[in-house]
């Protein structure tokens, strides 16, 4: 997936012309699943959070980063991405299912590869 942006797009694309065949290859997925992660996390601000998204999102993290999304408040903490995640999961759009009809069935297998060994690095 591309990025949005045009400026983006555009040094992404002068990055890629300067690697190697396997490390462009390598780069430019990582770009892709980047993008699309951006994307995916961008429909936030068009479901335009509220403070009791934020307040139930509170409730699911640790003390210690509870406490401090709590100082930083509901105004910053719009940009978190776990936050956005909260509020587009709870409107039914998860992000696995977003990325796998949003990304090539190759680029879904290299994220769900990076996720769960993300998942299993953490537990």
């Amino acid at each position: 997936m591309e990025h949005p942006n045009k400026e983006q797009r555009e040094r992404q694309a002068e990055l890629l012309a300067q690697l190697p065949g396997k490390q462009r290859e390598q780069q430019a997925r990582m770009f892709r699943l980047g993008n699309a992660a951006f994307v995916y996390h961008r429909q936030a601000n068009e479901l335009e959070p509220t403070e009791e998204d934020f307040k139930e999102w509170l409730e699911g993290l640790p003390e210690k980063i509870r406490e401090d999304m709590e100082i930083k408040g509901f105004e910053l903490c719009k940009g978190v991405l776990s936050f956005t995640r909260h509020v587009l999961e709870k409107t039914d759009i998860g992000m696995d299912e977003w990325m796998k009809w949003n990304l090539s069935e190759e680029d879904y297998k290299a994220y769900s590869a990076t996720r769960d060994g993300l998942r299993n690095g953490n537990e």
